[in-house]
């Protein structure tokens, strides 16, 4: 089994610090650690193609996606059209029931509804009123302000790291 880009980057380390203990020239020196990193490279390099492999999978998986939530709307409203169609056919020529070996096709009455055809006529105390969303804490004047050199209490810059693969 492969050692892990973990466990190489440890044996570097160590190596590096084998090589501080013993008194080399700089050429020597540089020489070794070239050689050394060499399998954490290749361990990254390969990694690093996983991840750009893995980039566009799920890129395609996304394209996919979308195309198939297409064609499902698209088929959706097919559906509903036909309904309607069903529907308007049966209505016109007064038929409540069809009966097949397969299936049967019925008009329901749904349940009532309101239509609001004039909202500006409609009482106030039938009005709702939203709640309005919490203040949100804005993380931009927050950096501009602390980076001008002012204290903001409860907040301070952090800055993380990432990895970058192009």
């Amino acid at each position: 089994m492969l050692p892990t880009l973990y466990e190489i980057a440890a044996e570097y380390r160590a190596d590096i610090d084998r090589l501080a203990d013993l008194d080399l020239p700089p050429e020597t020196v540089t020489d070794t650690l070239e050689g050394l990193s060499g399998a954490l490279e290749a361990k990254a390099t390969n990694i690093a193609s996983l991840v750009k492999h893995l980039d566009l999978t799920s890129a395609a998986m996304k394209d996919a996606e979308a195309t198939l939530y297409k064609r499902r709307k698209a088929i959706e409203s097919r559906i509903e059209h036909i309904n309607k169609y069903v529907l308007n056919v049966m209505v016109i020529k007064d038929i409540q029931k069809i009966d097949t070996p397969f299936f049967s096709i019925k008009i329901a009455k749904n349940p009532p509804s309101v239509e609001v055809f004039d909202q500006a006529q409609v009482p106030a105390h039938f009005f709702r009123q939203p709640e309005t969303p919490p203040p949100v804490v804005d993380k931009r004047s927050i950096m501009e302000s602390i980076k001008h050199g002012e204290e903001v209490a409860g907040c301070r810059l952090t800055q993380s790291l990432s990895l970058r693969i192009k």
